[in-house]
């Protein structure tokens, strides 16, 4: 990873949680309204979704099949979450499942980097300065590279940054009145704080579930289930289903397991923007399934 990577990413670490900072003073000062925070929902849930359906179920696995527009509608607000270009996201991603929890996972707790919180922290942040990136495309985002319009939307990630921290800037300057202080107010609340939500939430799948939770299927990953983490993280940190089935369209494979992703995409089938969406059996799952035991 060159230095000039590293500080993009450690940009991308620190200026949101410097936003978090600015925004607990606002609030402090009470510089905040349901316009402010209904800002940040929304952006939250756009760019969220274009990670969980859009980087992860659709582009990485293949889980369902959609449109090659709706495909590049998911790229583009997926990239609008700031987790990296779309080619390296899915080629990350696909080595990450190639490798899980051994070495050669860009981003697992139990290999490389110490045991403990030494790997957390690897697995949470540390890799961003290390390893995230170096996926060959043309090896793990194969279909991808030889898109044109995909190779496109990835090499204008710089610009969607821009684009990620100035509709909200946009949306507070109009929605409060047409004032600097309500662009400012939507930089901050739907631009900074937000991105600092989806990537922890994001980061937590990587580092969280792979640590801590349960466990209920016989492979060899380290990979768990975390269900308090269900609603932030839209149904993926269902995360050892989703290791035990990759390409299901749902991570959530039990009644009470909320998976607003699955729903979505069941939403999509519906009105028929998605088909062949992936299933898994509850025969397959019982093949599998192995004790029951929570993990550490």
């Amino acid at each position: 990873m060159s230095r000039s990577e590293r500080i993009a990413n450690l940009t991308g670490v620190v200026v949101p949680f410097a936003g978090v900072l600015a925004a607990i003073i606002l609030l402090w000062n009470r510089a905040v309204d349901w316009t402010d925070l209904a800002i940040l929902a929304a952006m939250y849930l756009i760019t969220a979704v274009g990670i969980t359906v859009g980087f992860h179920r659709l582009l990485t696995h293949r889980a369902f099949q959609t449109y090659p527009w709706l495909e590049r509608v998911f790229a583009v607000m997926g990239s609008l979450a700031v987790e990296g270009s779309v080619l390296d996201w899915v080629a990350d991603h696909r080595k990450h499942h190639a490798h899980a929890d051994k070495e050669g996972d860009p981003h697992s707790p139990h290999v490389g980097h110490g045991s403990g919180l030494r790997g957390l922290w690897h697995a949470h942040t540390g890799w961003l300065l290390e390893t995230q990136g170096q996926a060959d495309w043309k090896r793990y985002a194969t279909e991808l590279y030889e898109d044109r319009q995909m190779r496109r939307i990835g090499r204008r990630f710089p610009l969607l940054v821009v684009i990620s921290l100035g509709v909200p800037t946009l949306a507070g300057f109009v929605l409060h009145g047409f004032t600097l202080g309500g662009a400012l107010r939507g930089y901050i609340w739907g631009g900074l704080v937000r991105i600092f939500f989806v990537h922890h939430v994001t980061w937590s799948v990587n580092s969280i579930c792979h640590f801590f939770g349960r466990r209920r299927f016989d492979i060899e990953d380290h990979s768990t289930n975390v269900a308090w983490l269900a609603v932030f993280s839209l149904g993926e940190s269902w995360h050892h289903n989703h290791h035990a089935f990759p390409r299901s369209a749902y991570h959530g494979l039990r009644w009470w397991e909320l998976d607003l992703s699955g729903l979505f995409i069941s939403c999509l089938e519906r009105v028929g923007l998605a088909w062949n969406v992936v299933r898994i059996t509850p025969e397959r799952q019982r093949q599998k399934a192995g004790a029951q035991v929570h993990a550490h």
